[in-house]
């Protein structure tokens, strides 16, 4: 059947007895290529019937539909004609693995962080209306979205619509209320019929044109709602002002598609209850939802990783390290923003239980609650991704640094993270937190040093961020290994004429640039930067007065990073060595492999040589 379907639409034409057949082959569709390209798998499981739903109810692209988070829109790419997109997946000028507006015209937001689509659907709704156009917006929110803060923002403006606005509540495992039995199926019905609704914005209209209409108005809605929380589930959205209608079982197409119906007839916000299943139909993710969440390659059969990991990551060196700080230090308490597993806080929180807090997706409660904590005497730690973290960038600024508390910010998959492209590329943290007077800034060379900048970092009487990179912890310059000394780098290799200062990541690169320099006959230092705020100007001026060039190397955008900040420094003090700054232009990375997006952007070792060999000819 999925061969019947090469563009949106043509899902129309399925008769409904095919629909749980055709559901079926969705999923083995997707299991079948996920296992091979890797992906969001889980999620989309889950999400099949649910999308299946919203294309037979809506006709795209003139109907909208905006995903929350936007890695559950598999299917929705699979109905609108991407079939063959799926074997580039994720992968270099593929296909992406979220919303891309660029992709498809049925695409209408790009969603790559979450808690964003009630507030996009709510302006779309507002151009709608302006235009004078009547098509129908729906945001898709769930896979944990709606914990996160901006949701109830948007929520709170959209209960004062009068136009119709669905917002579809995938629920795969939240604790919002369960139906209460067959009344609440019946005042849907009821709520929802054209007779109900004509008559109650009737009776509205007529008392908003009487002197007290506004009180009686209320008078009503108080005695309403009154009867509805002994029957209704959702309170908390009707009380918003919000229609809520379910819950529905969200594997039930033909529920869904009449459910869809009901909800285009109410004027107003309406909030769609669905329940799903995440990794539904594929047992070995129905068991281990936060493993195929975002899965890597893996053998169908098994559900195993077809190519396993048999050396640690960084994330895993800051998982031990961290269980080592809790058990010495009883003030030491760990926070993130709904990644336990993914940032390696889940061995901390079976061992100490009660210092571990899983906030949900909100970023910024994360932060200042941290701040709370260390105001009251604790020393928390703060885990949490690059890429989300910058949501968080006020509460940094205000709540934390402002009052020089000692919160630390381990900022795990800084740099490029391949595959999730844009969104989630960590390039971004060094300059937006370089802004922010107060903090101190450190990246590791290797997993010992991540070690040994944590327990100093919990040690620091302030704010301290540590960023590491995603992928297998670099194990070489074993060797080196000082003391971490506050605002001091780490002079590895002394010679003369090239000075490689090199932020934690870009380290192992320079050590391969550096060996790519002495065979071509030049000589060459390496300068392991440990600190990008503050900067370390004793080791840069001394690299000034002995090198002809400087070459500063770091895993993030150019503009307001080290290279600018080294660049600067020695603006100031009127020194004369040249400097060639390697870091990321400014512009977006697209999704790719590391090692790939590295060559593109001439950031590999032999591109990097090549271009410090062109320096020295020009000079």
């Amino acid at each position: 059947m999925l061969e019947q379907i090469q563009k949106e639409n043509d899902i129309k034409y399925i008769d409904k007895s095919e629909y749980d057949a055709l559901a079926e082959e969705i999923r083995q569709f997707l299991i079948e290529k996920i296992s091979v390209t890797g992906g969001h798998l889980g999620s989309n499981l889950g999400a099949v019937e649910l999308t299946m739903a919203l294309h037979i109810a809506l006709n795209l692209p003139e109907d909208k539909i905006i995903w929350d988070v936007g890695h559950q829109s598999y299917t929705h790419k699979l109905l609108t004609g991407r079939r063959d997109g799926f074997e580039s997946l994720r992968k270099f000028h593929g296909m992406s693995g979220f919303p891309k507006r660029k992709e498809s015209p049925c695409d209408c937001f790009d969603t790559g962080h979450s808690s964003t689509s009630i507030s996009a659907g709510l302006g779309m709704v507002k151009a709608r209306d302006l235009k004078g156009e009547s098509n129908t917006i729906i945001s898709v929110i769930g896979d944990g979205s709606l914990t996160g803060g901006m949701a109830y923002e948007a929520l709170n403006n959209a209960s004062k619509l009068e136009t119709n606005f669905i917002i579809v509540l995938n629920d795969n495992n939240m604790s919002i209320s369960e139906n209460v039995g067959g009344m609440s199926s019946y005042l849907n019905n009821i709520r929802t019929a054209d007779s109900y609704l004509d008559l109650k914005q009737g009776i509205y209209n007529a008392l908003r044109s009487t002197a007290k209409g506004d009180s009686v108005i209320k008078t009503i809605r108080r005695v309403k709602s009154g009867v509805k929380q002994l029957v209704i589930p959702g309170m908390l959205f009707e009380d918003m002002g919000i229609t809520y209608l379910g819950p529905v079982n969200g594997h039930d197409v033909n529920a869904m598609v009449k459910v869809i119906g009901e909800a285009r007839r109410v004027k107003g916000a309406v909030m769609v209850h669905v329940m799903t299943e995440k990794g539904k139909g594929y047992a070995p993710a129905e068991r281990h939802p936060a493993r195929f969440h975002g899965a890597e390659p893996f053998d169908i059969e098994t559900g195993l990783p077809t190519n396993p990991r048999n050396t640690p990551n960084y994330t895993d060196i800051f998982s031990t390290v961290m269980c080592k700080l809790g058990q010495r230090n009883e003030n030491v308490v760990a926070i993130t923003a709904a990644m336990p597993d993914g940032t390696g806080l889940k061995r901390f929180h079976n061992m100490y239980p009660d210092r571990f807090f899983d906030v949900g997706i909100a970023e910024e409660h994360a932060v200042t609650f941290a701040a709370g904590l260390a105001a009251g005497g604790m020393r928390p730690v703060v885990a949490i991704y690059s890429s989300f973290l910058q949501r968080a960038y006020d509460q940094i600024l205000h709540d934390v640094c402002i009052q020089g508390l000692p919160v630390v910010f381990a900022i795990d998959r800084a740099g490029l993270v391949g595959s999730d492209g844009e969104t989630h590329q960590g390039i971004f943290d060094l300059s937006y937190l370089s802004s922010i007077p107060g903090i101190q800034i450190m990246a590791p060379k290797n997993k010992w040093e991540l070690s040994d900048m944590l327990k100093f970092a919990v040690e620091f009487d302030g704010p301290c961020a540590i960023r590491y990179p995603r992928g297998e912890a670099y194990a070489g310059l074993r060797e080196f290994r000082e003391p971490i000394e506050y605002g001091k780098s780490e002079w590895i290799y002394e010679e003369k004429e090239i000075a490689l200062l090199a932020v934690g990541s870009m380290v192992k690169t320079a050590e391969a640039v550096r060996d790519i320099l002495k065979k071509a006959g030049h000589s060459c230092s390496l300068v392991n930067a440990r600190f990008v705020k503050p900067l370390d100007e004793a080791m840069v001026e001394k690299a000034a007065a002995g090198h002809d060039l400087l070459v500063t190397m770091e895993e993030n955008v150019a503009s307001g990073g080290f290279g600018e900040r080294v660049q600067s420094f020695l603006n100031d003090k009127a020194l004369a060595a040249e400097e060639l700054s390697i870091a990321i232009p400014d512009a977006y990375v697209e999704h790719g492999s590391v090692e790939l997006l590295k060559k593109e952007l001439l950031m590999d070792a032999d591109s990097v040589a090549a271009r410090i060999m062109e320096k020295l000819k020009k000079n």
